[in-house]
């Protein structure tokens, strides 16, 4: 795997050739989807991602699915 920038973040490991706004758009995607959610089964749980729209909640362990990259808090 290729080495990332410090500037570029998760883009990196992608070739050039594509702008600023395309690099901003899909670092902040993976940047949100990387970190974890706050869990729907569970009040202090979280869910991590594990693939595009699948989740798993750490407290209960059950598997669920969701929006893409990101989970929405209860509301």
């Amino acid at each position: 795997m290729a080495a990332k920038k410090k500037k570029i973040k998760a883009f990196g490991r992608f070739s050039s050739g594509a702008g600023r706004n395309v690099r901003n758009r899909l670092n902040t995607i993976e940047s949100s989807q990387r970190k974890s959610q706050p869990s729907p089964f569970h009040p202090t749980g979280k869910a991590k991602r594990l693939a595009a729209g699948i989740w798993k909640c750490l407290k209960t362990g059950k598997i669920f699915a969701g929006h893409a990259y990101y989970l929405k808090e209860k509301e």
